[in-house]
């Protein structure tokens, strides 16, 4: 099965110098939404969205798919 991982956002982040907490307070994503992902866990296309227009930045420069035995 697939697995997802949000590695390349934590790296855009710190090209940025853009906090995760900043990130979640420009995209209006909540805390528990921010957890998620710090767990590499799948989350709504609309956050992703959120993410991806305020970084300006495409969906597979924020995230991508492994294989979850990884």
């Amino acid at each position: 099965s697939m697995a997802v991982n949000y590695n390349k956002l934590w790296r855009l982040l710190t090209d940025k110098n853009m906090k995760k907490i900043e990130m979640q307070y420009k995209t209006g994503i909540s805390g528990n939404i921010l957890a998620r992902m710090g767990k590499n866990e799948y989350v709504s296309m609309q956050t992703v969205e959120k993410i991806c227009r305020e970084l300006n930045c495409t969906i597979d420069e924020m995230m991508e798919f492994t294989d979850d035995k990884v």
